[in-house]
């Protein structure tokens, strides 16, 4: 899936980074107390460029910034000289580590949490580490009106999942509109009947009857609550519903929305269904006709996070334009130059996410998530050398390169175990559980098996 947040990492993608982590960092080795970068073009996104500057990270914070900057006489330095120093890339819109993507037997499935399915030995987590990606937003599916419970993460891979858990983070929802809620490309079996809702007004009429639900049961615990203050006795609490109480969140502010969507009519029912209900999308996500509705985005205070380029793969992508994100940007739902062009994959994000205050660009005392670059990461030409998190170093290409060895012994001694090789009565060895075509739009896939 090409999304903008991946443009500039392009070139990255492609050099391979195919080998998986090794086991040398599942070990969480003691920290120096300090780590000083010197010498690096610093990309603070918040202050502009700094050249030959240093950036020292204390207990995995940035502690200072400047020329000069001296450590303890046990800090560990890392010489950026001639390299560029960035924050980490936030992805708000990924389905890495999860062992499963849709629930999608239910229209409302609100309740179903991606925290339970989280796979922290899932390769990719690696391969974004390389292209300097530190936190990921994992959302449920689009197969639901209202889908499941999104978690934000950082890529400690080779960590425990408990160390992934981005502390502190805004809980999210995933919501969708259009084809794949209304499962326009599904055929149900001989005998099985069709799951509603079958068409756009179906999805709207489920989106409002939720909350409606979730607006009647937030009122029968207020009812109660206020009651329990006043002193009342023998009263019985409303049955908890585990699908309304995340809604209820959405009512009261507390869980941000994030909407898959194409159509413009579709992103402008959704504003109308949040105003009528008093809550905001936090982020449109994919949003290919988003030029059309600018100004509607904009008003409502979503952010946007769309593809660079990729469209035209099902009818309700055809009315995509190169120029959506640049549009939108001049309509304030983002902000773009050579600079404004890094916030929509560090900043903006992490706005989206609710985590601005923490991560997204480079100033004292935010959490000292970096990635540091051979090239200026909008170079074709670039790669990332080193990607640290809390200060901490996740990827390093020179460790990488002289690891490779030692893993291609290893795959080979692995091929040659029993379970890998081909059967006794002939035919090829089990071929492992397959994976998601990185190629489609988004999030269809339902464990085992695929459905276009």
């Amino acid at each position: 899936m090409k999304r903008l947040t991946f443009l500039i990492m392009l070139a990255t993608a492609l050099c391979g980074f195919c080998l998986e982590r090794t086991r040398a960092q599942k070990q969480k080795s003691p920290d120096p107390p300090e780590t000083l970068i010197r010498n690096a073009t610093v990309l603070t996104i918040a202050h502009g460029t700094l050249q030959n500057t240093d950036v020292l990270i204390r207990r995995g914070k940035i502690a200072a910034i400047g020329k000069n900057l001296k450590a303890s006489a046990d800090a560990k330095l890392i010489d950026a000289s001639g390299k560029y120093l960035m924050p980490g890339i936030i992805d708000c819109h990924s389905h890495s580590m999860l062992d499963a993507i849709n629930e999608g037997t239910l229209s409302v499935s609100s309740m179903a949490r991606t925290r339970d399915v989280l796979n922290p030995t899932d390769v990719d987590l690696y391969r974004e580490l390389a292209g300097g990606v530190t936190t990921l937003n994992l959302l449920h599916g689009s197969a639901n009106s209202i889908g499941g419970q999104t978690t934000t993460v950082k890529i400690k891979y080779g960590r425990p999942i408990e160390e992934f858990i981005f502390p502190g983070a805004p809980p999210g929802i995933k919501f969708a509109l259009g084809e794949n809620p209304k499962r326009s490309s599904f055929t149900p079996q001989p005998g099985q009947q069709r799951r509603y809702p079958a068409t756009r007004m179906g999805v709207e009429e489920t989106i409002r009857d939720a909350f409606v639900r979730a607006r009647d049961y937030k009122k029968s615990w207020d009812e109660y609550n206020a009651a329990i203050k006043r002193g009342e006795k023998n009263l019985v609490p409303p049955r908890r519903d585990l699908q309304l109480e995340p809604l209820v969140e959405v009512l009261e502010g507390k869980r941000y929305v994030h909407s898959h969507c194409y159509r413009a009519d579709e992103i402008l029912m959704l504003i109308n269904i949040a105003n009528e209900f008093g809550f905001k999308v936090r982020t449109f996500q994919h949003v290919l006709e988003g030029y059309k509705v600018a100004k509607e985005i904009a008003e409502h205070g979503a952010g946007a996070s769309t593809f660079a380029d990729f469209w035209g793969y099902k009818i309700e992508a055809y009315d995509a334009i190169a120029y959506n994100t640049a549009i939108l940007v001049r309509h304030g739902v983002n902000t773009l130059t050579e600079e404004e062009a890094l916030k929509l994959i560090t900043i903006n994000p992490a706005w989206q996410l609710g985590i601005q205050d923490r991560v997204g660009s480079i100033e004292v005392g935010k959490d000292a998530d970096l990635a540091i670059w051979n090239a200026h990461p909008l170079s074709v030409y670039a790669r990332v050398d080193t990607t640290l998190i809390d200060g901490e170093v996740f990827f390093d290409r020179q460790q990488d390169l002289a690891r490779r060895a030692d893993l291609e012994k290893e795959r080979a001694t692995l091929e040659q175990a029993e379970p890998n090789r081909p059967s006794r009565i002939g035919g090829p060895p089990t071929a492992p559980r397959g994976r998601r075509p990185a190629d489609e739009d988004d999030d269809m896939w339902e464990g085992d098996i695929y459905k276009p």
